[in-house]
């Protein structure tokens, strides 16, 4: 999270240009969305393979999402479109059709206000998230501005522990709908290289691979708690 708000900030102040970025999390962790008030406090006390399952906040809105067995994405860029509606499915138009082109049919979803009331993302679907057919939300994002540069991030729910979601949510409901999850065919690269391909069509560019720099590392741990500083600048996740 410390990442996408850096890189957020330095688009804003003209210091990067616009990015694409793929991630995974390790250990798994929650994250909660930035007015996200109230949770369970048994989520302080998570753990999943031997390991404390992190508590984070998102610069962004939403619910809670679990982050294990995901695929988060990451973009930011500018616009000059103040229609932040219209700005979101421009956005969300990569993904739409990457996930065409590895097979899959996403449309938004399409549930009202009430989300606000419940403390998981995926367990309902609003204009703001991607849903196959079948009515499983793959995908749910989420957004901050400032001023006409956006960040926008999402996970896309490929394979969660059945076991680990039950104890986070206390339910199943919003599994899919066999045992079997429909994405286990693929690959953590080929679903980057079709999004990445459709990212450029969408945005008519092309994108060059640049992982963080020393200097970058040490910038964006002045963002963290000094706890959590070290941890941040040693660790070296997928970045696109």
């Amino acid at each position: 999270m410390a990442i996408d708000r850096w890189l957020w900030e330095q688009h804003r102040k003209g210091n990067q240009p616009p990015c694409l970025r793929f991630y995974t999390w390790s250990p798994a962790a929650i994250s909660l969305g930035y007015h996200q008030k109230r949770y369970p406090d048994s989520w302080n006390k998570l753990s999943w393979n031997d390991r404390p399952v992190s508590l984070v906040r998102r610069p962004t809105g939403g619910r809670a999402v679990l982050h294990q067995g995901d695929l988060t994405y990451a973009v930011v860029r500018s616009t000059t479109s103040s229609n932040r509606v219209a700005a979101y499915q421009h956005i969300c138009q990569f993904l739409i059709d990457g996930w065409r082109s590895l097979g899959f049919s996403l449309h938004y979803g399409s549930a009202g206000r009430g989300y606000a009331k419940i403390a998981n993302c995926f367990a309902t679907a609003t204009g703001a998230d991607l849903v196959l057919d079948s009515g499983y939300k793959l995908i749910g994002s989420a957004q901050a501005w400032h001023g006409s540069t956006v960040l926008q991030h999402g996970s896309m729910r490929l394979n969660p522990d059945r076991q680990l979601w039950n104890q986070v949510f206390s339910d199943t409901d919003y599994f899919p709908t066999t045992e079997r999850s429909p994405f286990t065919h693929l690959t953590h690269s080929e679903i980057i290289a079709s999004l990445t391909k459709a990212a450029c069509q969408t945005f008519n560019t092309t994108v060059a691979i640049e992982p963080l720099s020393e200097a970058e590392w040490q910038k964006i741990g002045l963002l963290l708690p000094k706890s959590q500083e070290d941890k941040a600048i040693r660790s070296n996740p997928s970045f696109g």
